[in-house]
């Protein structure tokens, strides 16, 4: 068997920032993190973020905390400063989320009977609250979630292995989003497809007000005449990528279905290709953008 070339361009260093609400983990993040081999820098002012990217290249992969205790902490500067690194080549950054759901964070608080950092001289359930709302914008250009809601510390510790273990033992973490065209692409995906031409469930009132997750319309989608051929097709190009891109080291790979309003025919593919992949032994992420945009505005109002 013949050698594969080595590779001529440098892989960039890779960078993963943890953020998420306090309390959903993040320290045990970042401690499985620095167990694998990864650099830690934990709460280190935005403001410093430019000099240390514009330094000398990292001898191993990077793992910056960043949260609401962080000297100089402000929304848009965090979005900002994952914007900047976005839109660096020469460095490979992801972030990743960590939350978990209101009744776990204040249940842990209980546990641990410290002080929320939001709220040090109240319940800890309003400091949850505002910290959720200051987050929002970030967790939404997030490339990793994990929703630790029922997980313990060693759970967390191997679903951090999964996505971001060195070398051959680490899968090809794969995410795959949901969106609307009227609100533009996702940050970052690497593929991207229309799905736009499948009957729309919207035109139909019983289904509007749902959502792609519905098995009504679920169905509705798939009755769609093309949908058979059109799934197949996709899943075989899918089936052809994910092993190349692996095997160029690639450690994350995101695909955008998108259609008109994100709610129906592009949330029921995601969830098809997701279940398919996973099916297949693939570690896969789900994010219905438009959905947790929707949620995060309390419900209010329908994407069409």
């Amino acid at each position: 068997m013949t050698a594969s070339p080595p590779k001529t361009d440098p892989t960039p260093p890779a960078i993963v920032l943890v953020t998420g609400p306090s309390g959903a983990g993040r320290s045990t993040a970042i401690n499985a993190l620095e167990d694998l081999g990864y650099e830690i820098i934990d709460n280190l002012p935005l403001s410093l973020l430019p000099r240390l990217l514009d330094g000398p290249p990292p001898g191993r992969p990077l793992a910056l905390g960043l949260d609401v205790r962080n000297r100089d902490f402000g929304t848009n500067a965090l979005v900002a400063a994952i914007d900047q690194l976005a839109g660096r080549p020469d460095h490979n950054a992801q972030v990743l989320y960590l939350e978990a759901d209101e009744h776990e964070l204040v249940r842990r608080y209980s546990e641990t009977r410290r002080m929320h950092p939001l709220a040090p001289a109240g319940s800890p359930l309003a400091g949850i609250a505002r910290e959720r709302e200051l987050l929002s914008p970030v967790r939404a250009r997030a490339d990793v979630l994990i929703d630790t809601t029922g997980m313990s510390p060693h759970d967390l510790r191997a679903e951090i292995d999964r996505w971001f273990a060195p070398g051959d033992g680490r899968p090809l973490g794969v995410t795959i989003h949901s969106f609307s065209y009227k609100r533009g692409l996702p940050r970052g995906m690497d593929i991207v497809i229309d799905c736009r031409f499948l009957r729309n469930p919207h035109w139909e009132e019983t289904l509007r007000i749902l959502d792609g997750r519905d098995v009504a319309v679920a169905a509705y989608v798939q009755a769609d005449p093309r949908f058979a051929e059109f799934f197949s097709r996709l899943k075989s190009l899918v089936d052809l990528l994910l092993p190349a891109h692996k095997q160029e080291g690639k450690s994350h790979l995101s695909i955008g279905l998108g259609c008109t309003g994100g709610q129906h025919r592009s949330v029921a593919m995601t969830e098809y290709l997701a279940s398919a992949l996973a099916e297949d032994g693939w570690h896969v992420s789900k994010r219905h953008r438009e959905m947790e945009r929707r949620d995060a505005l309390g419900n209010k109002g329908h994407a069409v």
